[in-house]
């Protein structure tokens, strides 16, 4: 029987490759320890106190749930004295979080989305981590918004942490992408995948379905092909899947194929927005997950990893999962945009 790979025996074997650098692997290491925290708090549920609103409300003015905060706050405390950090920011504050002058700092700069698919945690579904990790630019010693404002393409690791059944960890250096299982008895990560590969053809998809009269004419094209089924052009019967939890949805594509589409529509445009999920801290790192997994990540239009962010909260479209739905879907979209001229 081989013997279980532990999460720090990984990143050990990344550094000795020359895939990641000491900084890097005390980064994961303390992501994961913080991640560990949040899956005690979640899993106490009710009992923990931690269900409900927490009566705030965060940047992009949506209510917040105390385990938003609790786990913003989990993540923030564990980060800001190891000496692996510039600076850190979250999906749940304004402006990007220093690491206090009492403390040693890195050369990483880190993304997160404290807890993805809060709106779920009080009917006890699957909720997660998302985070990315971007490099400092060199001479840098106060980090500004600006320096993060860096395409997807510039990430060093991103990775999730699905708070579920069981606990997972999965991770990308940009050299594959890999799945770690939370052992609760020995409170260790352990590799229960390596070098994960999404199926590049899926029969699968996951939207939300309530919005189709909203949608753009390519999106609704797409999407009455798939509900045609074997009657309709693709000749075979899709099924839908929406959790309405990005890493939950997102999970399912990575263990089993399938694509995951929030597209841009009319109510999203009506009030001036170009998205609904934040580049920063869902797109991109997902994206870089789904990328080295084999699949693809778009905006329907252009890669969503060559986008070149403009603000810390900035909003896209995304479309991800099996390379193949994912490049005939965005192939729609670019169609007619050249139709329209």
């Amino acid at each position: 029987m081989t013997k279980p790979i532990s999460l720090i025996q990984f990143l050990i074997e990344e550094k000795r490759a020359g895939h990641i650098n000491a900084q890097l692997s005390l980064l994961i290491e303390v992501v994961a320890r913080a991640c560990k925290r949040i899956s005690v708090a979640t899993g106490k549920g009710a009992l923990g106190g931690v269900l409900g609103n927490a009566g705030s409300e965060n940047v992009q003015g949506e209510a917040q749930k105390k385990l938003d905060v609790i786990s913003n706050e989990i993540l923030l405390e564990a980060n800001a004295w190891g000496g692996h950090l510039a600076a850190c920011a979250s999906e749940e504050m304004d402006d990007p979080q220093p690491i206090p002058d009492a403390y040693p700092k890195g050369n990483h700069l880190l993304l997160f989305d404290p807890l993805d698919g809060s709106s779920n945690i009080d009917v006890n579904v699957s909720v997660g981590t998302i985070f990315s990790v971007l490099r400092c630019p060199d001479g840098v010693t106060e980090p500004t918004v600006g320096d993060f404002l860096q395409p997807g393409t510039e990430q060093v690791a991103a990775g999730y942490v699905v708070y579920g059944p069981s606990t997972l960890l999965v991770l990308t250096f940009g050299h594959g992408v890999h799945e770690f299982t939370l052992d609760r008895e020995h409170g260790s990560f352990v590799l229960t995948r390596r070098d994960i590969v999404i199926p590049a053809d899926t029969s699968e998809f996951a939207i939300n379905m309530s919005n189709q009269r909203h949608w753009e004419a390519p999106m609704q094209r797409y999407i009455d092909e798939l509900l045609a089924g074997t009657t309709g052009p693709r000749g075979r019967d899709f099924n839908m899947r929406w959790v309405a939890s990005m890493v939950a949805d997102v999970h399912r594509i990575i263990t089993r194929g399938g694509v995951f589409i929030y597209p841009l529509d009319a109510k999203i445009t009506a009030k001036g927005g170009t998205g609904k999920l934040r580049l920063m801290y869902e797109a991109n790192p997902m994206a870089f997950i789904v990328e080295q997994a084999g699949g693809a990540a778009t905006t329907g239009r252009q890669r969503l990893m060559d986008i070149q962010p403009t603000a810390l909260h900035q909003r896209v479209p995304v479309f991800l999962g099996s390379r193949n739905e994912i490049d005939i879907v965005t192939r729609y979209h670019l169609e007619a945009d050249d139709t329209r001229g």
